[in-house]
C-alpha cells in the first residue's frame, strides 16, 4: 500500500476514537510495541467502532467478513502509553465497506490502516451493506 494521503492522517476527520492500553508483553526486543500488537489494537478499535455506531445491532442475521487489511507503520510506539485509534467509514459500496483508522501515541503518528469488509448471510452469500453509517463517515 502506498503511503496514505496526508489528509487521511488528520484525527479531526474521524468521528470515533478510543484508547487502547498496551501490555508489557506487547513489546519486541527493541522495546517497541510489536507489529502483531498494533494489528490487534486495530481489530479491537474496529469492533469498538461497530458497537458505538450500532452496526452490530443492524446486522443480526449477517456476519462481517474481512476481505483485506492494509497497515502502514508510520512511527514507533512504546510501552507504557495508550494508543489512540481514530476510525471512520471511508466508502460504502453495494456489498462492501471500507474503514480507515489512524493510530497515535500522544502526538506521535504511529500508523494508518484501511480495512475492506463484506456482509454475508449464514450461508456465506454476500449481501448488501446496511446503510446505518450516517454520522460515521470520514469528514471532509
Amino acid at each position: 500500500m502506498p503511503k496514505p494521503d496526508p489528509a487521511l492522517l488528520d484525527p479531526a476527520r474521524y468521528p470515533f476514537s478510543c484508547d487502547i492500553e498496551p501490555r508489557f508483553g506487547d513489546q519486541d526486543l527493541n522495546r517497541h510495541l510489536n507489529n502483531v500488537a498494533i494489528a490487534s489494537f486495530i481489530e479491537d478499535a474496529r469492533v469498538r467502532f461497530y458497537h458505538a455506531n450500532g452496526f452490530r445491532a443492524h446486522i443480526r442475521d449477517l456476519n462481517v467478513m474481512i476481505v483485506s487489511v492494509a497497515i502502514e507503520y508510520l512511527g514507533q510506539a512504546h510501552y507504557p502509553g495508550a494508543i489512540t485509534i481514530h476510525c471512520a467509514v471511508e466508502k460504502i459500496g453495494r456489498s462492501s465497506l471500507t474503514l480507515v483508522q489512524v493510530l497515535r501515541q500522544g502526538e506521535t503518528l504511529v500508523g494508518f490502516a484501511r480495512s475492506v469488509m463484506v456482509a454475508v448471510d449464514p450461508q456465506g452469500a454476500v449481501q448488501p451493506v446496511p446503510q446505518v453509517f450516517d454520522g460515521w463517515m470520514l469528514r471532509s
